[in-house]
């Protein structure tokens, strides 16, 4: 079943889709760690539901009501977003239990793993960076982290690996053994790991993880903080992830505000990237914009390799692998009036544009 894609400008625009609070990032007024910092004071101190609340949290937080529809609980690391999935679990009666295989049973995955932070209250029980997966899965992933695999030695009924990383393009710089997702669950992933380095801030810089740096501002290795912008830049957030940041909000007080304002990553780590050189394709023009007569003409100095339009519900109207282009201008005609998102890759790079059509 498809998944409705919605873009950090978007979700910018229509604030009211996400349901927050009227006034709960007021306080949200800088740039750069300043803007983290003040998120930390806006989602610290949330309510501590215990380990064991997690079950409970699950039943309003994690079910699915986006692919097969059935209520049951969505797991990251089984679902199968383009068709039937292997095994399905029912709340509460397939909580683990014993496993020997996939589909034995579901338990409470911390997206940053529990001995990091010593077990510790309340990163060990916040829903925010725990969600339910298959049991034998989560024990399969261990305590890697989370990154991009080259060769796969284990691989879920869902397409999620485990492996060695590939030390190559946007996940050049690290060796070791790395856990991936699907895509559909990349940028769902790297929003809980920036809501982890925010939420606890005042403890991150004494966590030694591969994925961090020792730092309370930066909290991630260039090389995991490009992974990580790039799974969320890529995999743009989700109605199923804006319903279980809610249903966390009722029952522990605080939100994920990357979800709330996807544009806060690029706020916060942009600056970062770009010195890496990054963040995004450079020397892009779109044009004209407004455009009046349904046309809009896009200069790249880099081949792209994929252009998306994204309507103003999230979904991908247009999608041109390997666009043709005459001497770095490629055009998109007929364009229906509206207001767009214009998405352009190339190698591993990307950037958006917003675009009206008048």
């Amino acid at each position: 079943m498809k998944k409705l894609y919605t873009t950090a400008l978007l979700l910018s625009v229509f604030l009211g889709f996400s349901q927050i609070p009227a006034g709960y990032y007021n306080s949200a007024t800088g740039t750069g760690y300043t803007l983290k910092t003040q998120l930390y004071n806006i989602i610290k101190g949330h309510t501590d539901r215990t380990y064991n609340g997690l079950w409970t949290t699950y039943g309003t937080s994690d079910r699915d009501h986006y692919y097969e529809n059935d209520n049951t609980i969505l797991d990251i690391y089984s679902e199968k977003p383009a068709g039937p999935d292997a095994y399905s679990y029912t709340y509460q009666t397939d909580q683990c239990g014993n496993y020997t295989a996939e589909g034995a049973c579901y338990n409470r995955e911390h997206t940053v793993p529990q001995s990091v932070f010593g077990s510790q209250t309340p990163m060990y029980s916040d829903a925010h960076h725990i969600p339910p997966t298959d049991g034998y899965v989560n024990n399969r992933r261990d305590n890697w982290p989370h990154g991009v695999v080259g060769t796969a030695t284990w691989t879920s009924t869902n397409g999620s690996k485990l492996g060695s990383a590939s030390n190559s393009g946007y996940a050049a710089g690290y060796t070791g053994t790395v856990f991936e997702p699907i895509d559909e669950f990349k940028g769902d992933i790297a929003r809980m790991y920036f809501y982890f380095a925010t939420r606890y801030e005042n403890t991150v810089s004494g966590y030694t993880y591969a994925m961090f740096n020792g730092t309370s501002n930066q909290v991630f290795t260039t090389t995991f903080l490009r992974i990580l912008y790039t799974w969320h830049t890529q995999d743009p957030v989700s109605q199923r992830e804006i319903d279980r940041n809610n249903a966390i909000y009722a029952r522990q007080n605080n939100r994920n505000p990357y979800i709330d304002h996807p544009e806060y990553v690029q706020i916060i780590w942009g600056p970062t990237l770009a010195k890496d050189s990054f963040e995004a394709i450079a020397n892009v023009s779109v044009y004209p914009n407004p455009s009046t007569n349904h046309t809009i003409n896009i200069y790249s100095e880099k081949e792209l390799d994929e252009i998306q339009l994204i309507n103003i519900s999230g979904q991908i109207v247009q999608q041109i692998k390997k666009p043709a282009h005459n001497q770095e201008v490629y055009t998109l005609n007929e364009l229906p009036q509206g207001f767009y998102l214009l998405r352009l890759s190339s190698e591993n790079q990307s950037t958006t544009k917003k675009i009206i059509i008048n």
